[in-house]
């Protein structure tokens, strides 16, 4: 579970064990910068085992399908991606771009040596290190990207490029495989959200609730097997709170996670699939 933001506005797979700390980091935001609760990264995620079949499968696949590069233009190139797979969440690299009311976005999974710098300068935003707490030097932002990057794809770190312009961040994690489904009744391929709006000139807008309706729409078009997305924010963080709203998700329920009170926000593809 990641980070406890507070500015937005199993069926092939087998649970084994739980892991042990509890840092309770989850983002949320949109409309301003997140909060973490438990980020998807760190050693305490919940542990997969997965079939004999699937990991051959994985071997076979071998090549490398590392993450779309920023063209010049700060676009990705139009390369195709390899069939194999390479997360836990259905390709997010080859999912492409999509039309917003605010322009053409996408999501681009991080590549440490290209995007280091900049989710760092925004981690070392104020407004953000409240809630994500990982301001400092790059290699602290840089720990917590490698611990996903270097994990079995149950979390996947996204820079939101938006006409052309990286301008957000993104986790897109499996919240059924993550410490957050401790504390609520987790479906099969639950999908969480984190999201923090890196520009200060795109904060206030309505950007959040905008890009949080088309990625939940994008996560449920992309992903078959998912049947809701969620995400927690703090019950204090009323703009948070409004912004999901805005984006079609529904309060479903209050946890308490160990750093924080959340409110349950659930994105479902039926009505019934809430609970």
């Amino acid at each position: 579970m990641p980070p406890t933001d507070a500015n937005t506005n199993a069926d092939t797979a087998r649970l084994v064990g739980i892991g042990s700390d509890a840092g309770a980091r989850i983002c949320e935001s949109g409309i301003l910068p997140g909060v973490r609760a438990g980020s998807p990264g760190s050693h305490d995620t919940l542990d997969l085992r997965l079939p004999e079949e699937l990991l051959a499968f994985f071997r076979e696949a071998g090549a490398d399908t590392g993450p779309a590069r920023l063209g010049t233009e700060g676009t990705p190139p139009p390369a195709s991606v390899p069939p194999a797979a390479e997360d836990l969440l259905d390709r997010i690299a080859g999912w492409g771009a999509m039309a917003t009311p605010v322009g053409a976005f996408q999501l681009v999974p991080v590549h440490i040596e290209r995007d280091l710098p900049l989710i760092s300068r925004w981690m070392n935003d104020p407004a953000v290190a409240e809630f994500w707490a990982l301001a400092g030097p790059q290699t602290v932002t840089e720990e917590h990207l490698g611990a996903q990057l270097a994990g079995d794809g149950r979390s996947v770190p996204c820079l939101g490029v938006l006409e052309g312009t990286p301008m957000s961040y993104w986790e897109l994690y499996r919240a059924d495989l993550d410490p957050l489904a401790r504390h609520y009744p987790a479906h099969p391929h639950d999908t969480g959200i984190h999201l923090l709006i890196g520009g200060v000139a795109d904060r206030g807008r309505g950007l959040g609730s905008v890009l949080l309706r088309a990625v939940a729409d994008l996560v449920l078009a992309k992903r078959p097997a998912c049947a809701r997305v969620v995400a927690e924010p703090d019950l204090r963080n009323i703009p948070s709170i409004a912004a999901f709203l805005s984006a079609g998700f529904l309060f479903s329920a209050e946890v308490d996670l160990p750093a924080k009170r959340a409110a349950l926000m659930v994105r479902a593809r039926s009505p019934r699939r809430l609970l």
